[in-house]
């Protein structure tokens, strides 16, 4: 297959396919601003990015070459072909939009009487210009396809012990490249890893890790953390409940007047790295139950009149 036929010029400059031309001058630009070289100095992949959002600007504004690109037919002119628009290197970011747009550059503008002004970031649409009998103007040759570049991510499933020492992660992308990385020691649940400029196109790729054990605990570094569900009347009067830790279940005591998001500590219950032990934090959750049955919605409903009297004595203490 042919190398234009792979590239989706809509997708390279952002746009759905039929978009209007301001919409298309206008994603034009900012992706042009986004990845000139000039202004990208230390991405490797700026100077085929910016090549290939004018090979789609090229090919989408102008009818004939379009329709060639949407009958899968190579939209080149072959008049310029042979010709390298960037050969002797890339003009500064406002000449370059300036000449592409058929404006006057800068340095050749007579100083204006008064100040003019602000321009908008839209241009204004130009007339075409008319060229006189024997004149001939070539259309600027596409530069080479690029494949438009785009974020990935992987989930990767670790143990603990992988995660506090680290461990090495064979990955392979979308188009088969393998890549192996290690993930750093003391990892935990929850952590993205980002991978810069590997997945296909120059875009990044993601690790998102997971360290979890069956019992629900999760690892993050020494620390384990576990979350622990219980009624609001045991948080209210208190209670003891069995939770898991890594080394078998322990009866914790949850002290009365708790509240959802209340941290209890066990020490040293989290993982050991050398002469180091982390502690297992659990925090409560209050659970209200689905559904009611006649008692306890009664009980319900007591309990709210007694806050409600609570809360108009307060009143009127005040």
């Amino acid at each position: 297959m042919s190398p234009f036929a792979t590239v989706d010029y809509w997708q390279v400059l952002g746009l759905e396919p039929g978009a209007d031309p301001a919409s298309l001058k206008r994603a034009f630009r900012q992706q042009a601003r986004r990845w000139h070289p000039d202004l990208n100095g230390n991405d490797p992949v700026a100077e085929e990015r910016f090549k290939q959002v004018n090979e789609a600007y090229a090919v989408l504004s102008d009818p004939r070459r379009r329709r060639a690109w949407e009958a899968g037919e190579d939209p080149a002119d072959q008049a310029a072909v042979d010709a390298d628009p960037f050969a002797s290197g890339f003009p500064p970011f406002e000449d370059y939009l300036e000449r592409l747009f058929g404006e006057v550059p800068r340095a050749q503008r007579p100083a204006p009487e008064r100040e003019a002004p602000a321009r908008d970031e839209e241009p204004l649409e130009r007339e075409p210009v008319r060229e006189r009998a024997g004149d001939v103007t070539a259309s600027p040759p596409p530069p080479p396809p690029v494949p438009a570049a785009s974020d990935e991510e992987t989930t990767v499933l670790l143990t603990p012990e992988q995660a506090v020492a680290g461990t090495r992660v064979e990955l392979t992308l979308r188009d088969g490249t393998v890549v192996e990385v290690w993930t750093p020691p003391l990892a935990g649940d929850g952590w993205r890893l980002r991978l810069a400029g590997v997945a296909p196109g120059g875009g990044d790729h993601f690790l998102q890790l997971r360290v979890r054990t069956p019992e629900g605990l999760r690892v993050d570094g020494l620390r384990v953390h576990y979350l622990l569900e219980i009624a609001p009347a045991e948080a209210a009067l208190g209670c003891q409940r069995v939770v898991p830790t890594l080394e078998g279940p322990v009866r914790l005591r949850v002290p009365a007047g708790s509240s959802s998001g209340r941290l209890l500590r066990l020490r040293e219950r989290g993982m050991t790295a050398g002469d180091r032990r982390g502690d297992q934090l659990v925090e409560v959750r209050i659970v209200v139950p689905d559904e009611l049955d006649g008692a306890r919605e009664a009980l319900y409903r007591r309990l709210r009149e007694l806050d409600n009297e609570q809360q108009e004595d307060r009143a009127d203490d005040g």
